[in-house]
């Protein structure tokens, strides 16, 4: 692993070289490298904040941060809609709530079962069928990731990044409108504004009971209880993390698969990966199509689907069903098309330069909402501000800044 010391000069240092694609350093009379002046619109305007970033996740966080320490005064907007389920979160975006550290623990909790099963053959002198404490282990990893949200907020401050936590649509190209919890309107102006809201996972329309009765990814990780036996329905990489992880603490799981697993992924290695998982006690359902859920009084779920290798419809009872079949960008509540900025007519992602720049010449758009986007990027010091070494460690808090 790369010290972290070593690994934060990196992410700062391609951030930096980011950053500078908006500001051009200058001095009066001179050719020498002095502050930064933005250049996008040539003298400073009358608007509040040099830069307001939209979105508290990897890359809004990040950004704002990095503008700050070059000087400017930067705001952040971010709020969390909740989901179809009511689950929300603090500041921090996905990676941090419902995605990479969450994940990373439970599978790190599923992995410490398994040694446990192998610890005799060490002689290690240990029970190896101890059970699973579904409500032990959330409630640490809740916890974790509630100081991650809480060590966001004090580093916006350190920087006097001014936070808001509202939903905010445009006004104009330089002027942002949200409003508090309270219903209170509050109006944000600025000299840039940089995009980041990310995306959320995405419901299938035409399952009867898919929002009704379904979670996503978006709940697993703050479930209260153990979701018991689990049907996941998607093959993405969420898909198989999820169900890999569930499958470890001993709960019957199957993941229903429309075609091919891991698509765009080389399917040599896929099938290699869903190989594995079999032999592990994943189950699968493969070229299947969900058609309905329906919810017995006793809370358990009746699933009916078409397998199209039989051609007949199907049904199982689960106690748990999860989405796991895409992603959707949060662009729809912007009101991008008041100011301008294009997007994409298929995947609704904002088109973006090489430079992250939009259609808008002071708007720039970065991260999931942005097409042709890079996803999963990894560093040793990541973007959750702490050494990726403390997410397998529940109770670790924020080590450092960025």
């Amino acid at each position: 692993m790369v010290a972290p010391a070593v690994a934060l000069a990196a992410a700062s240092a391609a951030s930096r070289r980011s950053w500078r694609r908006l500001f051009r350093w200058r001095a009066p009379g001179s050719r020498a490298p002095c502050r930064p002046v933005c250049t996008a619109r040539g003298l400073p305007g009358g608007n509040e904040y040099d830069l307001l970033v939209i979105g508290g996740g990897s890359g809004g966080l990040a950004c704002a941060k990095e503008a700050a320490d070059f000087g400017k005064k930067v705001a952040i907007m971010d709020y969390v809609v909740p989901s179809p389920r009511g689950t929300s979160w603090g500041l921090g975006g996905t990676c941090v709530n419902v995605g990479c550290i969450p994940k990373k623990l439970m599978h790190q909790a599923a992995l410490l079962g398994g040694a446990l099963e192998d610890a005799h053959h060490y002689g290690w002198d240990v029970a190896p069928s101890a059970p699973h404490n579904w409500q032990q282990m959330a409630t640490a990893v809740q916890n974790h990731i509630k100081s991650l949200n809480w060590g966001h907020r004090v580093q916006l401050q350190e920087r006097n990044v001014k936070y808001f936590n509202i939903h905010g649509s445009f006004v104009d190209d330089h002027t942002v409108r949200g409003f508090t919890k309270a219903g209170k309107e509050t109006l944000v102006t600025a000299d840039h504004i940089v995009l980041a809201t990310g995306g959320r996972p995405r419901y299938p329309e035409d399952v009867e009971g898919a929002k009704e009765y379904g979670i996503t990814s978006d709940d697993l990780f703050w479930l209260k209880k153990s979701p018991g036996k689990t049907l996941v329905v998607g093959a993405s990489y969420v898909s198989l993390e999820c169900a890999g992880f569930l499958t470890g603490f001993g709960l019957d799981t199957t993941v229903m698969m429309r075609s091919i697993p891991l698509r765009g992924f080389d399917q040599q290695m896929a099938l290699l990966v869903t190989d594995y998982m079999e032999s592990h006690g994943t189950k699968f359902l493969k070229y299947c199509t969900m058609r309905k859920l329906e919810k017995f009084e006793d809370q358990r779920l009746q699933v009916t689907w078409h397998n199209h290798e039989v051609g007949r419809e199907e049904t199982g009872v689960f106690d748990t069903v999860m989405w796991a079949v895409g992603r959707v960008p949060e662009t729809r509540h912007l009101n991008l098309e008041k100011v301008g900025v294009t997007l994409h007519p298929d995947s609704q992602k904002i088109l973006v330069s090489a430079s992250e720049a939009t259609s808008v010449a002071h708007i720039y758009a970065i991260g999931d909402i942005t097409e042709s986007s890079q996803h999963l990027r990894c560093t040793s010091y990541c973007h959750c501000g702490v050494s990726c070494g403390s997410h397998s460690r529940p109770g670790v808090t924020s080590q450092g800044g960025w």
